[in-house]
């Protein structure tokens, strides 16, 4: 019994990668926090802005893992309970998961003034032609 490519023809082979990124996208979560912009900057530089006010660069932490950006961030609960008039500002936890396509790299990674800016770069790869040998056997 053969396995359903994706997609479903026969002539698109080795594309498990894109499935893969297909449901990371699904599974990522589409909670609002922590705000963040993504900007396109010339010369095919992205910046990532997250919105991380009150986090210190030691409870944040931005790893690459198989094509995937995961950016979180922990801060400790405050010792004893306090009381709230208003309790705007949030001290969660959070995890962001951004698929990179093959050639992105990330550059930079910057905290200041509350806000995280991850810069990538796309990496021009040159597109090789190739004979491939036909042997008789």
């Amino acid at each position: 019994m053969s396995r359903p490519n994706f997609p479903a023809s026969p002539f698109f082979l080795g594309f498990e990668e894109i499935e893969r990124l297909l449901e990371l996208v699904a599974r990522n979560s589409p909670e609002a926090f922590p705000p963040l912009n993504i900007e396109q900057l010339p010369d095919d530089v992205f910046r990532i802005t997250l919105a991380v006010a009150g986090y210190t660069a030691e409870q944040l932490k931005a790893t690459i893992c198989d094509r995937e950006l995961i950016v979180k961030g922990e801060r400790p609960q405050a010792a004893g309970e306090k009381t709230y008039l208003h309790k705007g500002i949030a001290t969660r936890a959070f995890t962001k998961n951004f698929a990179l396509a093959s050639d992105l790299e990330v550059k930079t990674a910057t905290l200041a003034n509350g806000l995280l800016r991850i810069e990538l770069q796309r990496v021009r790869r040159t597109h090789e032609i190739r004979q491939i040998p036909i042997t008789i056997g």
